[in-house]
């Protein structure tokens, strides 16, 4: 729990997962078939998603105080063209550092994003038109 009293996990919605390739040896893949087999799992991605989810429950504390220090975002950030286009009227250049999921509104130009975004730091998904991610290349880390 977060000092407001929400979860740093938030909950996913339908749609919003992104797929994760992990390479394991025979003997570990065998072994999960036979834990799926005996009925311990659903399926092999049950078991995956139940190992990740118990490791980050171990490191929650690290966690929270890394995005404190980081000051990051934590969850899904919606970036419309109205606020980018407020940042630029202020003279404000954003610096994006999301930890899930960073979109740019698909009506945001490639101008536009290069005159109100400094940086993108995203650990976990970014999405934003193809103009965009192009304009922006140099400035994603």
């Amino acid at each position: 729990m977060d000092s407001s009293g929400g979860s740093l996990e938030p909950r996913q919605r339908a749609g919003e997962t992104e797929k994760m390739t992990v390479n394991v040896g025979v003997v570990d893949l065998g072994q999960v078939d036979l834990l799926v087999q005996e009925g311990f799992y659903s399926n092999r991605s049950d078991l995956v998603r139940t190992a990740l989810r118990n490791q980050l429950a171990l490191h929650a504390d690290l966690l929270k105080q890394t995005v404190a220090r980081r000051t990051l975002t934590v969850g899904l950030r919606h970036f419309s063209r109205a606020e980018l286009e407020r940042a630029v009227v202020v003279g404000q250049r954003l610096q994006i550092e999301v930890v899930g999921l960073a979109r740019i509104a698909d009506d945001v130009s490639a101008e536009l994003a290069l005159a109100a975004i400094e940086s993108v730091t995203v650990l976990g998904a970014f999405q934003a038109s193809a103009a965009v991610r192009r304009a922006l290349s140099g400035r994603i880390r």
